[in-house]
């Protein structure tokens, strides 16, 4: 009997799906409550044309909260940890966001589009309820909506050459997270130098959903000459990056954690004089001292096939003193290799760290983030 899992009206479909179909990919998972390729059939292909080539992604399930009017900016302001007072029409902010308890609950990137418009780029949550939640609490004159918006990554070293190519020679002075309204052949949309990797690249934010096959074939027809392939945010350059994954690392449900536990600590700005939502909690949690802090691990044996995802780390003694949130095996590092948690008391050098893995320990040893 062959599983199948039905796809409902519950979740729904990128306006790159079809697109994508075509072009072979192999399997999905949901972020967003939306479908997003998780790989094209040969995980390792894509991960080389990540780091040696350009590849192209369907991030569309990196949803778009839209938050407009008079008071956009002060809602903005109260619901990031940083302060925006600076930031300037087409710069990007990565902006944790916490709820009054201090705990993160989305780590999104932040588009400020006009004086009062701006654009959270979100990670796995519904964040666009908390928004609502909040600006109606406080009487704020907003409005905060989901807009016909779906990015499209365009990643690797061969990247910027194709982009160039694309739009002009323009796009080299972006700065990181900088962005501007453009269109591509009529097709409207922001071009972003961003995206979820440390090998360079940008997001198309397509802002006509009709047209996604159509932005899809455009780009995958002028990276031919590149080597393009399609591919998905990597998991394995991500381990070995340090990139945080709101969701893999932590989440309210299953590991909650505050931003300075997850390495986002320099995002808090504490000593900005209005209030923020989690302010005085984070407070609190800093002046009592950090409990955990977010490190790399290696883990000893066979290479990794599959991995169980939050397992505890231990002392040989059976006492839990952390977390290994996600683990794969990295043939460029030679082992496997994961994220997580350790108790801030652990040291770096400490010896005697297992983890359970089909029944049977593992040694774990500590490394700083990203794997050098």
């Amino acid at each position: 009997m062959t599983l199948q899992i039905g796809i409902g009206p519950n979740t729904r479909k990128s306006v790159y799906f079809d697109a994508t179909l075509a072009d072979g990919v192999a399997s999905f998972s949901v972020y967003n409550h939306m479908l997003i390729p998780a790989h094209f059939g040969n995980p390792q292909a894509e991960y080389d044309s990540l780091m040696t080539g350009v590849s192209m992604w369907d991030v569309a399930a990196q949803r778009q909260i839209e938050i407009s009017g008079p008071d956009a900016r002060a809602l903005i302001q109260y619901l990031t940890t940083r302060d925006m007072g600076k930031t300037s029409i087409g710069q990007g902010r990565y902006v944790p966001i916490c709820d009054h308890a201090g705990t993160l609950i989305n780590d999104p990137v932040l588009l400020m589009l006009a004086e009062n418009r701006y654009w959270l780029s979100i990670a796995d949550s519904d964040i666009g309820l908390w928004a609502s939640a909040i600006a109606a609490e406080r009487g704020l004159d907003v409005k905060v909506h989901e807009p016909d918006v779906s990015p499209l990554a365009i990643q690797g070293p061969k990247a910027e050459a194709l982009v160039a190519e694309l739009f002009g020679d323009w796009i080299k002075d972006l700065a990181y997270f900088g962005f501007k309204q453009t269109d591509l052949q009529g097709i409207p949309l922001i071009l972003s130098r961003s995206g979820w990797s440390k090998q360079g690249g940008f997001e198309l934010y397509l802002q006509d959903g009709s047209r996604g096959s159509e932005l899809w074939a455009i780009v995958k027809e002028a990276g031919a000459a590149y080597g393009i392939r399609p591919g998905a945010p990597n998991d394995l350059e991500r381990i070995e990056s340090g990139l945080v994954s709101y969701g893999a690392d932590g989440r309210i449900q299953v590991n909650p954690c505050n931003p300075f536990e997850i390495s986002l600590g320099k995002l808090v700005d504490l000593d900005r004089p209005d209030d923020f939502v989690g302010k005085a909690a984070l407070q609190k949690i800093k002046a009592e001292g950090v409990k955990r802090r977010r490190v790399g691990y290696v883990i000893s044996g066979a290479p990794l096939e599959s991995f169980e995802h939050s397992l505890p780390v231990q002392t040989s003694d059976g006492q839990i003193v952390g977390l290994l949130s996600e683990a794969i095996h990295s043939p460029r590092f030679e082992g496997n290799i994961g994220v997580g948690m350790i108790a801030a008391e652990i040291s770096d050098d400490a010896a005697d760290l297992e983890v359970m893995l089909d029944h049977t320990p593992r040694r774990v040893t500590i490394r700083a983030l990203p794997f050098k």
